[in-house]
């Protein structure tokens, strides 16, 4: 997705994202054959205008179908365009880091087009600034938001999470209800950039902070069979001052019962990708699908899985199927809309 928009608007884009992973600017595109001509596309920018020499900085490289062999050699030549045009402009350059820039530069190439950006968000914006208890194979805070987003779940809507884990489908829902922004609690990329405002900044994080509404007690489940998981999503909870704010039941999934005549249920339970045993969720995917039949109905149900044998083995028919990517692996999130009677 690309945009056109104001400066100031990056400051409130990274500030109130919950699904993107960054914002990059884009400074230059370009046809390229060669590293040479990578290196004279990355000199003619005016790099001076954007940082200044005390900054450290990094380059990423990504590509789609380029020609080109080396990455990491497509990499050391932007570095050297960089370096050079401070070198030639004002006598000095910046220096490399490569584990904590202050300024990240993006290069990517398709098959002839080279295409810079400066990275105006730093950390990828699913790093909330703060550091989470996480389970054994925790969401990326911008997917929940996504799959939140698909399911068309909306604040006051009773919501329930029954295998919550460390609980970032519940924190994800209560922040959203109380209006707060995602990046209310970390500092960005841009903040280190020559055009900086801080007063427009500033001006973003106080508006922010006005939307917010105080805590209180919302319709959001959420609870797990094991009680360290229960107690991760306690913990981050807490750390997010969303304490009082979600109700947490330590409980078997196959015992609950709907905390309401309709709802969304949405969760991301165990597949063999993460532990490893095929049989015993052979056992337990159908008896998902039973308890959804039976205590569910009137809520839709979303499922998030990188198992494809799932929607073979709940035993209902999902009435939608969306692919999503959890990092590397390919997963699918499956909507049932239970019905009584039906789903069969």
């Amino acid at each position: 997705m690309s945009f056109q928009a104001p400066l100031a608007f990056i400051y409130a884009g990274n500030l109130h994202s919950r699904i993107a992973s960054r914002i990059l600017w884009r400074l230059a595109s370009f046809p390229y054959r060669t590293e040479d001509d990578i290196y004279a596309g990355a000199k003619a920018v005016r790099w001076r205008d954007h940082f200044v020499p005390e900054r450290t900085f990094k380059i990423d490289t990504n590509a789609h179908r380029s020609p080109l062999k080396s990455l990491d050699f497509v990499t050391l030549r932007v570095k050297d365009a960089v370096a050079d045009s401070f070198r030639e402009a004002i006598g000095r350059r910046p220096s490399v880091s490569s584990r904590d820039p202050d300024v990240r530069v993006h290069v990517f190439l398709d098959a002839t087009t080279c295409t810079l950006y400066l990275d105006t968000s730093g950390e990828p914006l699913f790093k909330r600034g703060r550091r989470d208890h996480v389970g054994e194979a925790p969401l990326k805070k911008n997917l929940a938001a996504g799959i939140l987003r698909i399911a068309g779940w909306a604040p006051g809507t009773p919501l329930i999470d029954p295998m919550c884990g460390a609980g970032t489908f519940l924190s994800e829902a209560a922040e959203i209800s109380l209006g707060r922004a995602p990046g209310r609690a970390r500092t960005f990329g841009f903040e280190t950039l020559a055009q900086f405002d801080a007063r427009a900044w500033e001006r973003a994080r106080a508006e922010a902070q006005a939307a917010e509404k105080p805590v209180k007690s919302l319709p959001i489940h959420g609870s797990d069979l094991y009680g360290r998981s229960l107690g991760n999503a306690a913990m981050n909870l807490r750390d997010a001052e969303l304490e009082g704010a979600v109700t947490l039941k330590q409980a078997n999934l196959l015992e609950l019962s709907a905390p309401g005549a309709s709802g969304v249920l949405v969760t991301n339970p165990p597949y063999g990708v993460r532990i490893g045993e095929k049989e015993k969720l052979a056992e337990f995917y159908p008896q998902l699908g039973t308890l959804l039949k039976q205590k569910f109905a009137g809520w839709t149900a979303f499922i998030f899985s990188g198992d494809p044998e799932l929607a073979r083995l709940i035993r209902l028919k999902p009435s939608r199927k969306t692919v999503l990517y959890n990092g590397a692996l390919e997963c699918r999130l499956y909507e049932y809309r239970m019905v009584a009677g039906g789903n069969r």
